[in-house]
């Protein structure tokens, strides 16, 4: 009776933990809610299965408990119940797997309206690009990657002398703007993580990965790497800081443009391209 009591407390528990818990309650970004949905429906049928079996357990326990004189029924085998199981399981997959497809057309959907930002991964350190006054990022190539070019951005390219370089700082992002995130490692596999946005992906070396978000909620967030990159992994950390329109318009006059940076060593960059 006491081993029973102890299973139905743990069905109960479990479920009044879920239903009070207000992890939930935190909207930061605009693909908060949609992906909550999916794991509140992951959740659920999963909870649901966790239920039953710890609660068939429980009756196993007290109904079929130890009596003098009783001897157990042998049955290897139930057809009707192996179908039963197998219906309900493939239902029960279905429904976890199916909101996932619609989620991640989502998840890399990315409006017209939405900026590029390029994050540009390596040991161990996280370095961003910002399009500037002409609204669009210049195309970069790994060949480029140098002490003074560190994210290979091709001076050729007349779209990206007026791009916002940050190197190894904070990133910071306006509200209520959807962007693009445009992911790149230049050295090995990161991944590129911001818990309170629900968002990460992968950054692959000769790869450009990507999602977009819209953020929805000033304040200052943790980039953490997500993926085991070298003995520095667990200090390849970061900041966006999510800014009033005013706010972002004040911290990107301070930022550098990469014609300003790198206006010397142009020429000779130029020449690493050539065959």
């Amino acid at each position: 009776m006491a081993i029973a009591l102890v299973l139905v407390l743990v069905v109960v528990g479990s479920v009044l933990f879920h239903v009070l818990s207000p992890w939930w309650w935190t909207p930061i970004a605009s693909n908060w809610s949609y992906i909550d949905h999916t794991l509140v429906i992951t959740f659920w049928i999963t909870g649901a299965v966790f239920a039953a079996v710890v609660l068939f357990m429980a009756y196993c326990v007290f109904r079929f408990r130890h009596k003098e004189g009783a001897k157990a029924a042998y049955e290897p085998e139930s057809k009707r119940l192996e179908w039963w199981l197998t219906a309900v399981t493939a239902v029960g997959v279905t429904a976890m797997l199916v909101p996932g497809l619609f989620v991640w057309s989502q998840f890399v959907t990315v409006p017209e309206d939405a900026t590029d930002v390029e994050v540009v991964a390596q040991q161990w350190q996280w370095s961003f690009r910002l399009p500037g006054a002409d609204g669009k990022l210049g195309t970069s190539d790994s060949r480029l990657v140098g002490p003074e070019n560190p994210l290979g951005v091709n001076p050729n390219d007349p779209n990206g002398q007026d791009d916002v370089v940050v190197e190894a700082a904070d990133l910071h992002l306006p509200i209520d703007k959807p962007v693009k995130m445009l992911l790149r490692s230049i050295d090995v596999l990161h991944d590129f993580y911001v818990p309170e946005f629900r968002a990460k992906m992968d950054m692959v070396p000769g790869s450009v990965t990507y999602f977009w978000f819209t953020p929805t909620r000033t304040g200052t967030f943790e980039v953490l790497c997500a993926e085991l990159c070298g003995t520095g992994h667990g200090f390849m950390r970061g900041v966006v800081m999510v800014d009033s329109a005013e706010d972002y318009q004040a911290w990107l006059q301070q930022q550098s443009t990469f014609a300003q940076l790198s206006q010397p060593e142009q020429v000779g960059a130029a020449e690493q391209l050539r065959p």
